[in-house]
């Protein structure tokens, strides 16, 4: 397994530990599905690659992530995270999640300076930044590393990582495989606070509930809270031990 880097945050990811789903689960969701294309960056990600051309995600790794980034965002005050998705498929689970762990979520279309323009209406000043898709999400991504955030972010095969601090590989363009991702992140957060257990989220929450439908087009829509992020310092990792995740 991938994760022996994973301990430079002070959090030791075990090789021998069990899956958070069974195997069956990521698979028969399509989380494991990647592209026929492969980007440089996502090599070590990959597992095979099917007769027909698609690259296969490797599930041990993405599990262990999902299991080290719950960690991780549970060092950030939830509502000074904030989630993005352009991506349709990507909107309903990305606002269910923040709903969740107390987040907030821009999901639709980002409008430009809302990380860099205190002017705008939209103004907004997270600690961590999530993107559900890299490319479809590059004008938030862009304006985080201009503010100096942590990127957290969902990447397919075909995804570069530059600029994306921890990379959670996964089918990010499927709706199903999207919507267990974020199930399943969310889960991990809460129970990681001692909030919840896996048979309270399954009871309380139905994996098919976060599928998105498609809602046509949606402006920018904050989340949780229409309250304004106040300004404060936060300990926070530094960039460089966030870039040995991926290095």
């Amino acid at each position: 397994m991938e994760s022996k880097s994973d301990d430079c945050w002070g959090i030791t990811m075990s090789e021998e530990m069990n899956l958070l789903l069974p195997f069956e689960s990521y698979e028969e969701n399509a989380v494991n599905i990647g592209t026929q294309q492969k980007s440089a960056d996502m090599a070590r990600f990959i597992e095979r690659v099917r007769e027909d051309g698609l690259y296969l995600l490797d599930v041990n790794i993405t599990d262990s992530r999902i299991r080290l980034i719950a960690e991780f965002l549970n060092r950030y005050d939830p509502s000074r995270i904030m989630v993005v998705s352009a991506r349709q498929y990507g909107q309903r689970p990305a606002r269910l999640f923040s709903e969740a762990i107390g987040a907030n979520a821009a999901v639709g279309r980002f409008i430009p300076g809302s990380l860099t323009n205190p002017v705008l209406r939209s103004y907004v000043e997270p600690d961590v930044l999530f993107v559900t898709d890299p490319a479809a999400d590059q004008q938030a991504l862009r304006e985080a590393v201009n503010s100096g955030l942590p990127i957290v972010g969902i990447v397919d095969a075909n995804n570069n990582l530059r600029n994306v601090d921890i990379a959670l590989p996964a089918n990010n363009k499927g709706r199903r495989s999207l919507a267990l991702v974020y199930w399943l992140l969310a889960r991990e957060v809460l129970k990681a606070r001692g909030q919840m257990t896996d048979e309270d989220w399954a009871a309380a929450q139905d994996l098919e509930e976060w599928q998105s439908t498609f809602w046509g087009f949606q402006p920018f829509l904050l989340g949780t809270s229409s309250e304004k992020w106040m300004s404060f310092d936060t300990c926070r990792f530094s960039f460089v031990d966030m870039q040995l995740i991926n290095k």
